[in-house]
């Protein structure tokens, strides 16, 4: 994480702190479990998940630390695959508390048009209370609007427009009225949903669709060819680590001091980006004097595993420091 994310962490859990001090935590702890259900749930609804305030400062607790590291590494991705682009503008679908806007800031700084759509009120009025909180200039002036997140919904236009967490929560004909609306108003679209089978199959359905609509995938696929991942066997999945705050380990009722958030996404763009050549995606297996790398590469190739030893020299060295999700092999500094 650059200096710049980081900051942008700590601002955040100092905000949730600082909101939720003083919520009861039998409250907290039945809306967290609530939460729990709902987030685990294979049933689709029409409806907020998010209802009171209750509901949202513990889902602030709850989910947004770890919602921001997933989003914030899927716009890593897409920001490796296009360096030198920078949005000017960005449209958060579902986006809650803001989580997704908290991850763009902290991925690309400059002046930037942010809007917040959900159709939760007490989420969106939790999240300008905790944007305001932050020094960014985009965060604080970001506007936060109420909307119906399915068919019939229309969007401004943006550089970029995230739709993260929110597939899940809505009928397979609102995720395709979803998506299709993303792909017309983005320059750029990243769609992340948790990193479940059930998760993987809505992001390869948005892929599928986002191609279909003209935008070239930039992360974390290296192609725009058919995933080679036989459903039912596997899936593409990523993993973030979260750093959990005192309170974060109170609600979630854990102990350790973080977690690892796993997520798959997929970012898209209509403007020429550079995929990486493979990505790692598993996270890799160091033996004595070997480094197994499990990659997806071009179509042609599919996935395959690498076996990296000492003989390869300072790849091997690169091996031992490579992390899950990253390009391989890593970029050539200049």
């Amino acid at each position: 994480m650059n200096d710049t994310a980081t900051t942008t962490a700590e601002t955040l859990r100092s905000a949730l702190a600082g909101l939720l001090e003083g919520l009861p935590q039998k409250q907290a702890t039945a809306a967290v479990e609530r939460l729990i259900a709902n987030y685990r749930g294979t049933i689709p609804t029409n409806t907020p998940v998010l209802r009171n305030r209750s509901d949202v400062a513990a889902y602030a607790a709850y989910r947004m630390p770890a919602t921001f590291e997933a989003v914030r590494s899927a716009l890593d991705g897409l920001a490796e695959a296009a360096p030198g682009w920078s949005p000017a503008s960005h449209v958060d679908v579902g986006g809650g508390t803001g989580a997704a806007a908290w991850a763009t800031d902290a991925t690309w700084g400059g002046p930037r048009e942010t809007a917040v759509l959900d159709w939760a009120d007490p989420a969106l009025l939790l999240g300008k209370e905790l944007a305001a909180a932050s020094s960014s200039p985009a965060l604080r002036a970001a506007e936060w609007r109420q909307s119906v997140i399915g068919a019939g919904m229309t969007l401004p236009g943006a550089d970029l427009v995230t739709v993260s967490y929110v597939l899940g929560e809505l009928t397979p004909e609102a995720r395709r009225e979803v998506v299709a609306e993303a792909a017309r108003a983005g320059q750029a679209v990243v769609v992340v949903e948790p990193g479940t089978p059930e998760g993987y199959l809505r992001i390869r359905e948005a892929r599928d669709q986002l191609i279909e609509a003209g935008l070239q995938v930039a992360a974390p696929c290296p192609h725009d060819g058919t995933c080679p991942i036989e459903v039912g066997k596997d899936w593409c999945h990523f993993s973030a680590r979260v750093s959990r705050s005192s309170l974060h380990r109170q609600v979630k009722g854990g102990s350790l001091s973080y977690e690892d958030e796993k997520f798959s996404y997929v970012a898209a763009t209509r403007f020429p980006v550079e995929p990486a050549a493979s990505r790692i995606t598993r996270r890799p297996q160091i033996r004595k004097g070997l480094v197994q790398l499990e990659l997806c590469g071009p179509e042609t190739e599919g996935q395959t595993r690498v076996n990296v030893t000492k003989r390869h020299g300072d790849l091997y060295k690169a091996a031992r420091n490579a992390d899950w999700g990253q390009e391989w092999p890593p970029p050539q500094e200049s």
